[in-house]
């Protein structure tokens, strides 16, 4: 389980002033993120490193991350708010 002090931190770098980004990590953080296991923990840590350009254009479906680990975070976060 992850502590609330690192939870607060994490929910600070979600929001990335970008409205388009902090819909989409925002709610994940809150809602997802504390049942994910520690790799999924540890891929959406990695995914808060990039830079909001290259989340923009991921999360828009623009362009993908060669990344595999940011790949399927992307997909993760997507395939919440876009049910199949």
């Amino acid at each position: 389980m992850t502590d609330q002090t690192e939870l607060n931190r994490l929910f600070w770098h979600s929001r990335r002033g970008m409205l388009e980004l902090d819909v989409l990590l925002v709610p994940f953080v809150k809602e997802v993120y504390p049942q994910l296991d520690a790799e999924d923990q540890a891929r959406y840590r990695k995914l808060l490193a990039c830079e909001d350009q290259d989340l923009f254009g991921w999360f828009m479906e623009r362009s993908e991350p060669e990344d595999a680990d940011l790949l399927r975070m992307v997909r993760m976060i997507l395939d919440r708010v876009q049910p199949k």
